[in-house]
């Protein structure tokens, strides 16, 4: 039985996506690396800052790392001041209410940026469970931040579903057990298959997902 569904936050609960990858190839550019969507997909999305700079700019002292991060967010933050709900999210947690199932965000944003965005999005009543990646190291593509939404949330991964859109996030939501779907708003739908995805959806409109969660058609 179904009773919790978890989501990741940028490009998830927000198609946030266009920003960010604006704001890393300004800072990259700086350094003389050329960030397409291709890089970007592989080397940036989903991960954590920390791992972004050490990969990609391994000469930077810790110090001009963390203020290189520091400058990104805060043009990120500046950049997302007001967001928009993925389409169809504002039906998928009414049901959900109705439905009394249990959610949490599970997200490898920065603590600033992510309740910065529920903020801008008004859920931060909505998601009184935030997992970030410092609260279970290393963060994803680890299945340590989903363990800890399942206990916190006192539910097991066979009673969870969770919504992602990058394959690092996949991976860490299907490592800790639990049924994904892709949000195709970053990634191509077959990379998220790849990754472990049961399924894809553009967003919470798609009518396959609302066909599995009303049990129209066969669950997942």
């Amino acid at each position: 039985m179904l009773s919790a569904i978890l989501f990741d936050l940028d490009g998830t609960l927000a198609n946030t996506d266009p920003i960010h990858f604006s704001i890393w190839q300004e800072l990259l550019a700086q350094y003389n690396i050329h960030c397409d969507r291709t890089f970007y997909q592989t080397y940036i999305s989903g991960r954590t800052n920390a791992e972004i700079i050490q990969d990609l700019l391994p000469q930077l002292s810790s110090q001009e790392a963390i203020q290189l991060a520091d400058l990104k967010e805060e043009r990120y933050r500046h950049s997302a001041s007001t967001l928009t709900p993925m389409p169809g999210l504002n039906q998928i947690l009414e049901w959900m209410e109705q439905q009394q199932l249990k959610q949490a965000v599970v997200t490898n944003a920065p603590r600033e940026n992510a309740y910065h965005m529920l903020t801008a999005l008004n859920l931060t009543e909505v998601f009184p469970i935030v997992i970030l990646a410092e609260d279970a190291p290393p963060g994803k593509p680890d299945p340590a931040p989903y363990n800890l939404a399942l206990s916190r949330l006192g539910v097991q991964a066979t009673e969870a579903i969770a919504f992602e859109d990058s394959p690092s996030g996949i991976r860490a939501a299907v490592a800790a057990g639990i049924v994904t779907i892709g949000v195709a708003s970053t990634h191509a739908s077959e990379h998220l298959i790849e990754a472990g995805a049961v399924m894809t959806i553009e967003d919470f409109t798609n009518q396959q997902l609302w066909q599995i969660l009303t049990h129209k058609i066969k669950y997942l």
